[in-house]
């Protein structure tokens, strides 16, 4: 037997897999899984597991509700360029691209200030079109957003139609920042969902 006060501290409170507490006792998964439903103890999904080893030490972001004017026009912002320009479609990161550096560095700090995110766990995608230089599209996106080489994913390169194609619009390419963070994805698509309703 198992008990449910061991399994409530270890399964429920730290959070820990169903592998690791049968690693521990020397039993097999099944075993534990019985008595998790035997003392009706819900058991995580496989995302909610996930979610729980890829983030050990908890969420990596702390939402900090707005109380000063310049906070909520911050968030009202925020919310506002994900729900035109981010990609809502991808369910397990904040994703959102553009060709201006300063809406980019909006949105950061929407992330930051707001939702006080890890900003070491950003990463950027660049997409130019073949007749943009790679090297100086990646340095100018590095000096606008302040990031270090190994923040960028990798430049995706699109055919170019012919010469000049976008030159003055894309001049630097689309640049995509992302966070991955499935539950904060959901939270801010949630935020959204909720505007809709009280428009």
């Amino acid at each position: 037997m198992i008990k449910k006060k061991y399994l409530t501290k270890e399964y429920i409170r730290k959070g820990r897999s169903v592998s690791d507490i049968a690693i521990e006792l020397k039993c097999s998964q099944s075993k534990v899984t019985y008595w998790i439903q035997k003392h009706n103890i819900n058991k995580r999904s496989i995302s909610d597991a996930l979610y729980l080893k890829n983030n050990p030490n908890g969420d990596p972001f702390n939402f900090q509700k707005p109380c000063r004017k310049e906070e909520w026009f911050l968030y009202g912002m925020g919310l506002g360029l994900f729900w035109g320009e981010g990609n809502k479609a991808n369910k397990q990161s904040v994703r959102l691209g553009n060709t201006d550096p300063e809406l980019i560095g909006y949105f950061i700090k929407f992330l930051t200030e707001i939702y006080e995110i890890d900003k070491s766990r950003l990463r950027f995608g660049i997409q130019i079109f073949s007749d943009v230089s790679k090297e100086e599209s990646l340095n100018f996106w590095m000096k606008k957003l302040d990031a270090p080489k190994n923040k960028f994913q990798g430049i995706v390169v699109t055919p170019s139609r012919k010469k000049g194609t976008y030159r003055n619009r894309n001049k630097h390419g689309v640049l995509t920042v992302y966070f991955s963070n499935t539950k904060l994805r959901d939270i801010i698509v949630g935020a959204i969902d909720d505007l809709k309703i009280q428009l």
